[in-house]
């Protein structure tokens, strides 16, 4: 069985971690992200998959050629000369998902999303309604912010879709994964074309298209804020699930927190909740950390706080540092001693000698 993953685009929203490497290879909980949803795939019966890429194709396949052997799995690039939005890869790509028995499915989704990845099950689902295609679909506490799925709950049939209603029609919204027969590459042309807007209502208006409820957790983590937010999403669900995925305790730490067995953390420091600490990393004496990722070999110096942030790759934070605010470094950022830092998206190299008080892009 195949799937395609969007890959596409060039992850603005997530600046300055991509400028380093693509959104989909940005690290979250301490593996690529779209390498949590190959695994939840793999579970599925999957093994071949499709990455339809557009940005930095030759580093995205260095980075993920490994995990071909690690998961058992075949990973083919789709190579976009042009963006075509969210349909056009599957029309770039109809020869591969043609391949094998006709009646077999194929799975379709966004790279920057994160949940429990219950695939096993919208296949299941998927088989039982026979129709050309099921959207999985989450429940959002503001509808209005979003496109909603509008269905009937009894048999899941889709009826229409409302952007950002008004009036309350429902509570659903398109989560980014799909599964798809093999009839609906005949719907969609090899030019930019939108799943959402031009493919999706036309199969509802066919009654070929359905819903299922994702249980559990689910983000979009495509910005900073969000990547913060889906992360502490995902490392309750491991706090949840202990025996299956061991999470790090003992003293100084407030779970839940993961942190790879290269990481280095002194005496009196104070982790967590909601903290992942990549590969290589060393954190000194008296570091308080709190809901941040920090990637892989940096070094924390003593006594700083850093809450609410990203830290990029090889970054260096000195002395009595305060950083909060959802700030992000780039790769081999320096922070001088004493400064506070509060929503600084700093790029790649720089080195910061001056407080940054309020909310700032430093290029």
């Amino acid at each position: 069985m195949k799937a395609l993953i969007l890959v596409g685009g060039f992850g603005t929203r997530l600046r300055p971690l991509t400028l380093t490497v693509p959104k989909p290879c940005v690290p979250f909980c301490n593996k690529e992200m779209v390498i949590h949803q190959i695994e939840g795939l793999k579970k599925a019966g999957v093994n071949t998959i499709i990455l339809a890429v557009n940005y930095k194709p030759e580093l995205m396949t260095a980075i993920l050629q490994p995990w071909e052997a690690k998961l058992g799995v075949k990973i083919v690039y789709s190579h976009e000369m042009e963006p075509l939005g969210t349909a056009g890869p599957l029309a770039l790509a109809r020869e591969l998902l043609s391949e094998g028995p006709p009646d077999e499915p194929f799975f379709v989704l966004n790279s920057d999303i994160t949940s429990e990845f219950p695939f096993t099950e919208l296949l299941a689902y998927h088989r039982a309604h026979r129709k050309e295609g099921t959207i999985m679909v989450t429940k959002v506490s503001e509808p209005s912010k979003y496109g909603v799925v509008v269905y009937e709950e009894t048999t899941g049939r889709i009826s229409r879709f409302v952007e950002k209603p008004q009036v309350f029609v429902g509570n659903k919204i398109n989560a980014g994964m799909y599964i798809f027969s093999k009839d609906v590459l005949k719907r969609i042309p090899l030019q930019p074309t939108s799943i959402e807007t031009d493919v999706f209502p036309k199969m509802a208006a066919d009654e070929q298209l359905y819903a299922m409820e994702l249980k559990g957790f689910w983000m979009d983590v495509g910005q900073p804020k969000d990547y913060l937010a889906g992360m502490c999403k995902f490392l309750t669900y491991l706090q949840e699930n202990k025996d299956k995925h061991p999470l790090a305790s003992g003293r100084g730490i407030i779970e839940p927190v993961l942190i790879d067995p290269t990481a280095k953390i002194s005496n009196n420091c104070l982790i967590g909740p909601y903290v992942t600490i990549g590969p290589n990393v060393v954190i000194e004496d008296g570091v308080r950390l709190r809901r941040t990722t920090v990637l892989e070999g940096v070094t924390i110096k003593k006594n700083s706080w850093v809450d609410s942030s990203i830290v990029g790759w090889e970054s260096r934070i000195g002395q009595w540092v305060r950083m909060e605010g959802v700030s992000v470094l780039g790769r081999d950022v320096r922070i001088a001693d004493e400064l506070y830092i509060n929503g600084g998206m700093i790029l790649d190299h720089k080195a910061i000698k001056d407080t940054i008080p309020e909310p700032a892009i430093i290029m």
